[in-house]
């Protein structure tokens, strides 16, 4: 494992990180007004919804910082989609937050000023532009390069590249639907932030079964098999909401995309007892060679 390791997490990837970063400190402005103002500005703002966009999209450029390392980029088509995505996300948070906060609903204007008319337009086009340039970085990971690099790590990153690229398509469902419910109870944001979670869970899960002594393909059965129930979670999820049911309402979907996501969470507490368990026979080797 260890000659493995020429490259680490967030490596190069400073100003990515630090553009995280602001939308954590943009939600915790927003979450602070929310406590002292109340969440809705009139007449069309809702503040509490800069506070969940920002922190998402924080969240969000963090998990792409850890993982563009491994990608098998080019240093300048890396720093194309570097300083591309910071762009983007600088103007989403700029859109989000302020217009929020002005009082407009900064996706779907209506009866805006020209200002709010065009900072809409351009929100939709850079939404747009969010999509194109994560397939120009997802694109390499699934090429052999970048899984010469680790292997165990770029199958778990494939998996989550896959479901965020759900999430997207739930993004652009939402534009069309001109908003987030979907007929009565149907709730499409769901399907939107439960993809972008993949973002940390399966690599996260295929980073620990690294380091384990399991079998290289009980550690790559666990990553596909948590990958695979993810991805079918996700699927239960749009196939609960387009007959516009309740996420929470109890049906043949949502307990298939409920068995689903217990899989992916048994897998990650098998490999972090197997985690735990090399760690302490590494500990107690260590405690005897310094006794001898």
């Amino acid at each position: 494992m260890d000659k493995k390791v020429a490259v680490t997490f967030f490596q190069g990837e400073k100003w990515l990180v630090l553009t995280g970063l602001l939308g954590f400190l943009l939600a915790a402005v927003c979450g602070i007004w929310v406590m002292t103002h109340g969440a809705f500005v009139l007449p069309k703002g809702d503040v509490l919804k800069a506070f969940s966009f920002d922190a998402a999209l924080g969240t969000f450029l963090l998990s792409t910082a850890a993982i563009m390392p491994f990608t098998a980029l080019s240093k300048t088509s890396r720093a194309v989609f570097r300083w591309s995505y910071i762009l983007l996300a600088l103007y989403s948070y700029f859109a989000e937050t302020v217009q929020n906060f002005r009082g407009v609903d900064p996706r779907f204007v209506k009866g805006g000023t020209d200002f709010d008319i065009w900072v809409g337009s351009i929100f939709t086009f850079v939404a747009l532009l969010l999509v194109l340039f994560y397939l120009f970085a997802a694109i390499p990971f699934f090429g052999k390069k970048a899984y010469r690099l680790r292997p165990d790590l770029i199958v778990g990153i494939r998996y989550a590249m896959i479901a965020v690229l759900f999430s997207f398509a739930a993004g652009v469902w939402i534009s069309f639907n001109a908003g987030r419910y979907f007929g009565l109870h149907g709730n499409i944001i769901w399907l939107h932030g439960l993809g972008f979670h993949a973002h940390q869970v399966i690599p996260f899960l295929a980073w620990m079964s690294e380091y384990t002594q399991l079998q290289p393909s009980v550690r790559k059965g666990l990553i596909h098999g948590s990958g695979i129930a993810f991805l079918l979670g996700l699927i239960a999820i749009g196939w609960q909401t387009f007959p516009v049911l309740p996420v929470l309402e109890w049906s043949v979907a949502s307990i298939l995309a409920l068995f689903c996501f217990l899989i992916t969470f048994a897998a990650g507490l098998l490999l972090l007892t197997q985690m735990k368990a090399v760690l302490w026979v590494k500990k107690q080797a260590e405690a005897l060679s310094h006794r001898q």
